[in-house]
């Protein structure tokens, strides 16, 4: 009697100490998100394409993903935290980012509510923490209300390899942030690095925010090398004839600053970006193509469940000279965004948007401007229209 009864006691020490050790150790979240939609455009496919109908799981309000992430207490308020995230294309079954396993994040650091954060890995830059809330995009999403061809990664077209990040903690409503990616290659530690820098200030219905980002040699003939050919198949977001003619950039770099106001149940936004393609190639004399753009939006809630939202957006290119004394890239893009989003519940919504954009001037290639509603790809003329009815789930 007196052995079982030490063995209950010995049993439930045993169990106790398990549930402690459980406790010390990692919380891992399973998560995702599925935004499906039907997708038409005008005037897509270049000079010999029409209308385009299409299902599509990557243009909406947000990418389609599935992902993990994990915190440890250390002890001290410190944690060790890890995100694993990976973009998913739904119709098809592929990866999200080119076929990148985990293409949107993937790192590994360190966590203080007091010091802030220190993470490696595949990571998103400082335009998107400081910058792109500010933007069309940052209020709304979706490609609908991106700026043209992603010029300044305010859509998160592209993200950085081999980055070492730190976020700090919010000082009465100060933030900022810095990365360095490394670039890897051997015998000249800077060739194909770069880094971002942003910061921000909220203080009741007000905030404002900056980013800056450099990178050298952004494209690189290795796929995932580069910042602008950082995904598994190396595709470049300098694809279509927006921005083409300056693939032979040995640097890149963008300035976005913005500011929002809140007044009762209306969010307005606007915000002011500066892109360069530095030391272009003998072609363009080594000249530096310079792009500025400038938005307004606003968004206003009716009710619990309803989100009303309208964009602007303006973007005008500075024309370089070639060698041969042509003028090419003074280009000029008005782009209008219109969408409505309503609830269903907490996690699942349905929403229907437009856009339309009007091009003119001489693209980068040296054609007629044609139209590019983020990255979509070239319209046959100067115009286009996109219409996205859709449905989103987060689990």
């Amino acid at each position: 009697m007196v052995w079982r009864q030490g063995r209950n006691i010995l049993g439930g020490a045993v169990i106790g100490a398990l549930s402690i050790s459980a406790q010390a150790q990692s919380k891992v979240t399973l998560y995702g998100l599925i935004d499906e939609g039907i997708m038409y455009q005008s005037n897509v496919g270049g000079a010999t394409g029409g209308k385009k109908f299409s299902l599509d799981a990557a243009s909406g309000i947000q990418g389609s993903r599935w992902g993990m992430s994990g915190a440890e207490d250390l002890g001290g308020g410190l944690n060790a935290v890890f995100t694993l995230e990976s973009g998913v294309n739904i119709n098809n079954g592929a990866f999200g980012q080119g076929g990148t396993a985990f293409g949107r994040q993937a790192f590994l650091g360190v966590s203080s509510s007091r010091y802030g954060s220190l993470t490696l890995g595949r990571q998103y830059d400082m335009i998107l923490y400081f910058g792109q809330p500010y933007t069309t995009a940052g209020m709304v999403g979706s490609v609908l209300f991106d700026h043209p061809g992603d010029l300044d990664n305010t859509g998160n077209s592209i993200r950085a390899n081999n980055a070492v990040r730190y976020m700090s903690p919010d000082f009465n409503g100060l933030t900022f942030g810095g990365e360095y990616s490394v670039g890897g290659v051997a015998g000249n530690v800077t060739a194909s690095s770069g880094y971002s820098l942003g910061t921000a200030y909220a203080r009741g219905p007000l905030s404002v925010g900056a980013a800056f980002s450099y990178f050298k040699n952004p494209t690189s003939a290795t796929a995932g090398g580069g910042f602008f050919t950082d995904n598994a198949n190396g595709a470049t977001t300098l694809a279509y004839s927006l921005n083409r003619g300056y693939a032979s950039a040995n640097a890149y770099q963008v300035a976005v600053v913005g500011i929002k106001y809140t007044i009762g149940s209306v969010e307005l936004a606007t915000s002011y970006s500066n892109t360069q393609y530095g030391n272009l190639g003998p072609s363009l004399l080594g000249g530096t193509a310079r792009f500025n753009n400038v938005d307004f939006s606003v968004k206003y809630t009716y009710g619990p469940s309803l989100f009303l939202s309208a964009g602007y957006d303006y973007l005008i290119g500075k024309g370089v000279t070639t060698a041969n004394g042509r003028t090419v890239g003074n280009q000029h893009y008005n782009q209008v965004s219109l969408m409505a989003d309503y609830f269903l519940s907490k996690r699942t919504d349905v929403y229907a948007g437009a856009a339309w954009q009007r091009a003119s001037g001489t693209s980068s290639t040296g054609a007629p401007a044609v139209a590019d509603i983020t990255n979509l790809g070239d319209s046959s003329n100067n115009h286009q229209i996109v219409v996205r009815v859709a449905m989103r789930h987060k689990f």
